[in-house]
Parts: C-alpha cells; sequence; structure tokens
C-alpha cells in the first residue's frame, strides 16, 4: 500500500518524547546551533549594510535575530495547543528576504520592514490555521523539491567557504584542514556505535581545528577580545501605521517571501518527522501546522524588533539521522544556546572563529544527509511520472536560476532580483506544476452529509452512479460498497459514534484516476490515524483490537493506497480503489463537479 508509514525499524536512540540526558542534549544542541547562529549573523548584516545602515542598527538587529532563533527553536520544541512542532526544529534567518529587506528598509527605513514583517507574520499565521485548503498545492513533492534547493541555494556559500583564510597561509591548510573534519566526522558515523556516534560532528570540527591551527590559520584574537557579557543598545523601529504607496507595493513581496518561508517550514517538519521515530509513521499534519503557527509567532516578534522574516533549516533532521537522537530536549537545549549566545559575545566569537575551511566542512556533512532526506520524503511519498517531472523540471530550473544560467539579464531586474534564488524560482514552478495539474485533473463529483453510519446508504448510491457513468462495470460497484462502509467504520469510534463529538460533517469526493477511482472522505477532526493503525496490523492483538482490525484490514485488501491527513480541524483520508480486471478494460468519462 502505498502509506506512509512502514514496517521497517530505524536505529533512533531517543525519540522526541523521550529524554535525552543533559549532556548528550546540551552537546547536540550545541552542534545544531553552529548552522542557524551564522546564518542570523550573516543575513541581517548582508541586507542591512546593502540599505546602508549604521553599525548600530545592524548590531542590534544581529542580536534581536539570534536571540529570536533561540526562543523559537525552544518553542518548537514543546507542543501545547496549536503552539509548537514537538520536534528539533532549527529556526534561521530568511535568505529569501534579502532583497524585500533591503527595498523596505530604502524606502521607509526601520519601521516600514517591521510593518511589513508583521503583515507577513498575520499572514503566516492564517496560512497556518488553513493549511489544509493548501494541502494539494504545497505537497510532500513540493516541499521536497524546496529542501533539495535549500542544499543548492547554501552550497556556494559552503564552497566559498573553503578558501577562507587567512593570507599567507601554507596551501595544503585549508585542504587538509577541511578533508580532516569530513574524514573524522564520516568515519565515526559509518563505523561508531553508541555515544561517539552522538559527538561525530563536534569531534571532526575539533579534529579539523587542530589541523587548521597546526598550519596557523585559527586565528583566536577575536575570542580574546570579545567581551564576556554585552547587549546591544536597544534600536526600537517602531510600526509604519501611515499604510503609503510604499507599503502597499512592497506588500506582494513580502506575502511571497511568506510562502516561500512557509514552504520552508513545511518541509522542515515533514524532514524532521521522517527521521525521529523507530517505527515509520504517517506525517502528523497538525505538527506541520504548529510548526508553521510558530514560526509565525516568530516573526510577529522579529518585526517589533527591527529583524527580517525567520525561517526553518532543516539542520536538525540531518543531525538526528547522524546520530540516532530526536529528543525534544535537544531542541530546547538549542533554544538555550542560541538565546544564551546572543548575550555572550565571547562564546558567539568562539563559534565565528571556527575556521572557513572546517565550518564548510562541517556543514557540507549536513547538507549531504539533508539533500539525501528530501529524497526520502519524496520517495515515501509515492513517485510516478507526473511526481518525477514537478520535482525534475523544478529542481533543474531553481539550479539554472541559482547560478545565473536562464536569462540572468532579464531574471536580476524581475522582482527585485527575487528569483535569483534558486529555491524561490525552484519553488515557485513546483508550485505552478502542481497546480495546473489540479487543474487539468479528471473533474470531480463531491456530495455532503453527516459523519454517521446511517449516511452510508446514501454515500454508497452516490459512489455507484459516479462509477456508472465513469465507465466501470458491476464488479466495481460490489468493490466500493465495502470501502465506503469500512471507511465510516475507521472515522468512527469503536462504538460507532463520532470519536470527538457528535454533528460532524463529511464530504465525500469521487474523481477518475488511471484505471481506478480516487476517493477522499473530509470531516472534523479525529484522533488516531488510520494509515497507523493499518501499519500496526497485528500487533498487540485482543479482543477489542481484533475487532476494530476487521475495518483496517479490508481497507488494505480493497484499495491500492491509503493517505490520511490529520489537521486540527480536518480529517481527510485519500484512497485510491483500482478497478477489477473484468472492469478495468472498459473506458468512461469522468463526471461533472457538482
Amino acid at each position: 500500500m502505498g502509506t506512509a508509514a512502514g514496517d521497517g525499524s530505524r536505529n533512533i536512540r531517543f525519540e522526541p518524547p523521550e529524554r535525552a540526558p543533559l549532556p548528550v542534549a546540551l552537546g547536540l544542541g550545541l552542534q545544531v546551533a553552529i548552522t542557524p547562529l551564522f546564518v542570523a549573523i550573516m543575513i541581517p548584516t548582508i541586507a542591512f549594510r546593502a540599505a546602508g545602515s549604521d553599525d548600530g542598527l545592524v548590531s542590534w538587529v544581529v542580536f534581536v535575530s539570534v536571540l529570536l532563533c533561540g526562543l523559537t527553536a525552544a518553542l518548537q520544541a514543546v507542543r501545547f495547543g496549536r503552539i509548537g512542532a514537538g520536534y528539533l526544529i532549527a529556526p534561521a534567518i530568511s535568505a529569501a528576504g534579502i532583497a524585500v529587506t533591503t527595498d523596505a528598509l530604502r524606502s521607509g527605513g526601520p519601521a516600514l520592514l517591521a510593518t511589513l514583517v508583521l503583515s507577513a507574520a498575520v499572514l503566516q499565521v492564517l496560512f497556518s490555521a488553513r493549511l489544509s485548503w493548501l494541502r494539494r498545492i504545497l505537497t510532500p513533492a513540493v516541499s521536497s523539491t524546496v529542501v533539495l534547493l535549500l542544499v543548492v541555494n547554501v552550497m556556494p556559500v559552503v564552497f566559498s567557504m573553503l578558501d577562507d583564510v587567512p593570507e599567507g597561509a601554507p596551501p595544503a591548510g585549508a585542504p587538509l584542514a577541511a578533508l580532516s573534519t569530513v574524514f573524522v566526522i564520516s568515519a565515526i558515523a559509518l563505523k561508531a556505535s553508541g555515544a561517539w556516534r552522538l559527538w561525530a560532528p563536534i569531534v571532526g570540527v575539533i579534529a579539523g581545528s587542530l589541523v587548521a591551527a597546526a598550519f596557523g590559520i585559527y586565528d583566536g584574537t577575536r575570542v580574546a577580545e570579545a567581551a564576556w557579557i554585552a547587549v546591544s543598545a536597544p534600536r526600537w523601529p517602531g510600526l509604519d501605521l501611515d499604510f503609503g504607496p510604499e507599503f502597499w507595493g512592497l506588500l506582494p513581496a513580502f506575502a511571497f517571501v511568506t510562502l516561500v518561508t512557509t514552504m520552508q517550514s513545511i518541509s522542515g517538519s515533514l524532514a524532521i518527522q521522517s527521521v525521529s521515530w523507530r517505527r515509520r509513521r504517517a506525517v502528523d499534519f497538525r505538527s506541520v501546522q504548529n510548526t508553521v503557527t510558530t514560526s509565525g509567532l516568530g516573526n510577529s516578534l522579529a518585526a517589533l524588533g527591527g529583524a527580517m522574516p525567520l525561517s526553518t533549516l532543516s539542520t536538525g533532521a540531518s543531525l538526528a539521522e547522524l546520530t540516532g537522537v530526536a529528543s525534544r530536549t535537544v531542541g530546547i537545549a538549542l533554544g538555550i544556546w542560541l538565546a544564551g549566545f546572543a548575550f555572550v559575545p565571547k562564546a558567539l566569537a568562539l563559534i565565528i572563529s571556527v575556521p572557513g575551511p572546517v565550518l564548510a566542512a562541517y556543514i557540507g556533512v549536513l547538507l549531504a544527509i539533508l539533500f539525501a532526506l528530501g529524497l526520502k520524503v519524496l520517495l515515501n511519498d509515492g513517485f510516478d511520472h507526473r511526481t518525477g517531472l514537478v520535482v525534475g523540471l523544478s529542481f533543474w530550473t531553481g539550479l539554472g536560476f541559482q547560478y545565473d544560467l536562464i536569462f540572468p539579464d532579464l531574471v536580476r531586474d524581475f522582482a527585485g532580483g527575487l528569483l535569483t534564488n534558486g529555491m524561490t524560482a525552484g519553488g515557485i514552478m513546483a508550485v505552478l506544476l502542481t497546480g495546473f495539474t489540479l487543474l487539468t485533473a479528471p473533474r470531480a463529483r463531491r456530495l455532503r452529509t453527516d459523519l454517521d453510519l446511517a449516511a452510508a446508504p446514501r454515500i454508497r448510491d452516490f459512489l455507484t452512479e459516479f462509477s456508472t457513468r465513469s465507465g466501470f462495470g458491476k464488479a466495481m460497484a460490489d468493490r466500493l460498497d465495502p470501502v465506503c462502509e469500512e471507511t465510516l467504520l475507521t472515522l468512527l469510534a469503536p462504538d460507532g459514534s463520532a470519536d470527538r463529538k457528535t454533528g460532524r460533517g463529511l464530504v465525500v469526493t469521487a474523481r477518475r484516476k488511471g484505471s481506478g477511482l480516487a476517493l477522499e472522505f473530509v470531516a472534523a477532526a479525529g484522533s488516531e490515524n488510520v494509515e497507523d493503525r493499518v501499519a500496526l496490523l497485528g500487533e498487540h492483538v485482543d479482543e477489542v483490537s481484533a475487532e476494530r482490525e476487521v475495518s483496517l484490514r479490508l481497507l488494505r485488501h480493497l484499495s491500492s493506497s491509503l493517505r490520511h491527513q490529520q489537521y486540527h480541524d480536518t480529517d481527510i483520508v485519500t484512497l485510491q480503489v483500482d478497478a477489477p480486471r473484468s472492469d478495468a478494460a472498459t473506458g468512461g468519462t469522468s463526471a461533472p463537479e457538482t
């Protein structure tokens, strides 16, 4: 079946709810913190200096950015209500916002930037609240494309750091330092087990730094001169509430950046969920919603502090895959480290002083793992020729724009050069191709009813009629009959009453797909995931569970794929029901939408 859950176990030492030992949590939190820390320093510095901002404002924005990345990481690690993903999520500053941030600063100063970032944050929260509406556009295929292009987007910066050494340094110093870092991390990760595997990245960085120091390319002056504790002078921007032409002219660009950062948040959530459990589980889209909501909350705080929009990195997923530790306590430790770095310049300088070749090698290993995770998310969702075309064309489009290979003169002048970012350009292409696929898909019919067993005859008649109009015969209708009833039973509690509340509405959608029908049951949110229940068939069987397994086993037998997407407000069960051989050879046209 095409479920997201599987039967294979993974080598995970600590799952998200399990508490990792304090030394492990702090050590891994520090390792994850390195990448978002550099991004939080580099991106605001580039954007604000490009706009001509003074050093005092740049220092304040960097302080706010690092602090907010820490607070947001800690919020993402916990989960209460609709706040927090409950996973190891690494926030950072969005590189996609450099151009629009510079334009906003030049047009109206920090106050206009704060208003635009706050408006974008509100939009992101709205995206989160209605993420189920966007499920057909922001698919796992689109999200995995964004993950792949994130690696493409960052790699040029990483490669440029390989030559970041002082003048007069021995030519062999940078290559040997980088190779030492990669070799130590890879050797420990591939061959070691237990505690050594947990410390592979930091041991590799230390080994590379020692080699760099032997060649005289480790400069500790910055660490010696930095203060122990300091806070940048506050530069509160306020809000520009005039809503003049500058605001309305830049708002669409900020809205688009918000869409990009939302896709990054979704991609990061999918990536970390795919590596956090010993047994593969269906994607928890409620956690995805929480990830986006928390990012929106972080952006609201960024607006009040005068900082740039936040995004989400997937390096936490890379480290969880590398070490086997996905405990949310690591996320809390990540937040503590980042927030602490904002107030301790000496500790900040210690991280920044890591030689460029060593840092490039460390980030390069994480990005290589992240690239593989992007492919894993894509393959877990199912891969056909349509998905292959969407991902392949989007990836190479993003790659071409990233390296100025596709009409560079036109691209640089369009929307302030926003499409020169490969992740943005490829993400747009993936969304457009996915939208085209939806617009040209066979039209569907819908039935609105109540989620109740009493509605089964009406749903059965609806599906039988649609099957007949689509050119299928009696054998297909006989197959749809139990599919209808068993899907209703799985969406209801064992006693036949609604799982959370009575009076839940149900929308059944049917459309022709390939040699069969694609059915979608959309209801108010329930509690258990059907995919996970199907994956666990046969485990911990008792009298009650055996009775409940009957419906699940029938669904697994009658459908070629099953997916259950759970949101805070919606349950969506999607099934692909292939026609029996006697019906598959017959043709037919899909019914018009009602």
